[in-house]
């Protein structure tokens, strides 16, 4: 059980009380999508390991990805492998849904808004990416 909370960075903690549900996946298992507010953008999605979660302005259609390329390099989507699923937690009030990307990948949105990680964002609570150029923004609950 040590090992659990060991693995959980502190500022996804109060996000979500639920310590049998961590934010990270076992093989077949969901990710936990929970809230965080951080006093400098507010309440915002975090994924896997506590990591923030973004948008992407120029994703005009829902469940559909724009972000390719060098750009998925630098965002990389947030993506799940055979069998894994996404779900909400705590205060995760919209639509949670995946759809397959151009490279046949599959991708989680929210609210029909394709999720990304910032690569450089390097711990849990960083948001790093947020307002980058102009297009780039926490994801929102």
């Amino acid at each position: 059980a040590s090992t659990a909370a060991e693995s959980t960075a502190p500022s996804a903690a109060p996000a979500s009380e639920a310590a049998s549900e961590a934010p990270s996946a076992a093989a077949g298992g969901a990710y936990t999508l929970t809230v965080v507010t951080s006093a400098t953008v507010g309440k915002y999605l975090s994924g896997e390991d506590g990591k923030t979660l973004y948008v992407f302005s120029p994703d005009s259609t829902p469940n559909k990805s724009t972000c390719t390329g060098a750009c998925a390099t630098n965002w990389p989507p947030f993506a799940l492998d055979t069998g894994e699923t996404a779900v909400a937690g705590t205060g995760v009030t919209g639509t949670i849904a995946t759809f397959a990307r151009d490279d046949g990948s599959t991708q989680v949105s929210y609210n029909g808004k394709p999720l990304y990680y910032f690569a450089n964002d390097k711990a849990a609570g960083d948001t790093n990416g947020q307002g980058v150029a102009g297009k780039w923004t926490v994801a929102a609950p």
